[in-house]
């Protein structure tokens, strides 16, 4: 059954921000969360992005503060990436056109002098990432104490990252009477026990089961033997795929996404595509988010930073040009894609190395991904030989993290050549040995 954003005790500035946004219907999560948000109960939600978790948490907000007041914020909103805490200011910005309440975002990789200026002029939500919310409270910018929510967006990416001493001191300096509100795409162990010290008898709402991609979205697994190979099957796909109107091409490292670029500014230009990674600079990584989100190119290539919370809409294709480490990315990088009721396609290249990683994706999204041949026209390199000996080395390695006790193929081979070595030169002093004693007599 659909709600119409009518059924909630909004108000008309509210329902008119809505109207202008585009929005008629509320999706799921915005459904379950929202009456208990407004009801002032903490609550946790595991809802993966592209579901509308973010105006879930916002549209409630924006709803209990109504108006601008005094100089010191009232609600925080703290996100684990620059780019996840622009889109959720944006995202306020939308839902509060019609009423006077200020937001101001704080985030690393500038200069603070500006975000400063902005917070003395008085901020009803700051949005911010913890590192910088902690040094700007420890400085003294901040009043913490009219509080009255605190929303933990992505807590899993943020507990990925390292920041959990950072969001302890966060709950340590705000009021212990406030509203929590903590989402998450994956209900891990640690996302569990940080609940239990958070939330007070949470209202837990789960939109879909546990990492699951979204329906909308057909996978597909390609099993390539390099990366040469996999350079060729991206070019076929591109040649031939009429139907990829917008794409994302994730990589797992900083120079992976840097060459994708290079090969495919090569062919298409700077008109045909951006790379994002941490290695650019905070402005021109917001300038490649916008030209993608704009139209302006048709193909952004990205590590993970990108992977979360970047709403864009009509991404017809994600490519996962290398199979991610943190296996609960590929849920997130699959997830730009069939947004919004929208259909989309993830298609994942996979070499011997990476497998090991799809089967432990396979296992938390409980699904198969379906496997495609490798197309007669999509050339196949030869493995050079330092990717062969690199491919042989993490096959080892995560047998041995299965298995403790596993010395690996590289073990074995070393043991034998030392064997060789041993014999050899035992051999050597045997054989001169007997040439002294062959001279002396």
């Amino acid at each position: 059954m659909s709600t119409g954003f009518e059924d909630f005790k909004f108000n008309k500035q509210l329902l008119n921000a809505i109207a202008d946004a585009g929005y008629t219907e509320a999706t799921a999560v915005q459904q379950k969360a929202i009456p208990p948000i407004l009801n002032g109960q903490d609550v946790m939600g595991i809802a993966q992005t592209g579901t509308g978790k973010t105006a879930a948490y916002v549209l409630p907000i924006i709803m209990r503060l109504k108006y601008a007041q005094g100089e010191h914020p009232r609600a925080l909103i703290v996100a684990p990436t620059r780019e996840l805490a622009i889109q959720i200011e944006e995202n306020v910005r939308t839902f509060a056109t019609y009423t006077d309440l200020r937001v101001v975002t704080l985030y690393g990789g500038l200069g603070p002098k500006t975000q400063i200026e902005q917070v003395y002029k008085g901020a009803d939500i700051i949005v911010a990432t913890p590192g910088r919310f902690m040094d700007f409270y420890l400085a003294g910018h901040l009043v913490t104490k009219l509080l009255q929510v605190l929303v933990l967006d992505e807590a899993d990416k943020m507990m990925d990252m390292g920041f959990m001493p950072q969001i302890n001191r966060i709950l340590e300096v705000v009021p212990r009477k406030r509203q929590n509100l903590l989402f998450s795409a994956t209900m891990s162990d640690k996302i569990r026990e940080l609940s239990a010290n958070f939330l007070e008898f949470p209202t837990v709402i789960e939109v879909t089961p546990q990492a699951t991609p979204a329906q909308t979205v057909t996978q597909k697994l390609y099993l390539v033997p390099n990366i040469r190979t996999k350079i060729n099957l991206l070019k076929y796909l591109l040649d031939g795929e009429t139907k990829i109107k917008k794409l994302m091409v994730f990589c797992k490292t900083r120079t992976n996404a840097e060459e994708v670029y290079k090969f495919l500014h090569r062919r298409y230009g700077e008109q045909g595509v951006k790379v994002l990674h941490a290695n650019k600079g905070q402005n021109t990584r917001i300038n490649s988010i916008n030209a993608f989100k704009d139209d302006k190119v048709k193909m952004l290539v990205s590590t993970d930073v990108a992977a979360r919370g970047i709403d864009v809409s009509d991404v017809s294709h994600v490519i996962n040009f290398d199979v991610p480490f943190v296996i609960e990315d590929y849920v997130h990088r699959i997830g730009r894609t069939g947004r919004a009721f929208n259909s989309g396609e993830a298609i994942t290249f996979c070499t011997p190395a990476e497998e090991y990683y799809i089967r432990k994706i396979e296992k938390l999204i409980r699904q198969e991904i379906p496997v495609s041949a490798l197309p007669g026209e999509v050339f196949v390199e030869e493995t050079p030989y330092e990717e062969r000996q690199a491919q042989a080395k993490e096959i080892d390695e995560q047998k041995r993290k299965e298995n403790p006790e596993f010395k690996g193929a590289f073990h074995e081979k070393k043991t034998v050549n030392q064997r060789k070595k041993f014999d050899a030169a035992k051999d050597k002093k045997y054989r001169g040995k007997g040439g002294k004693t062959k001279g002396k007599r």
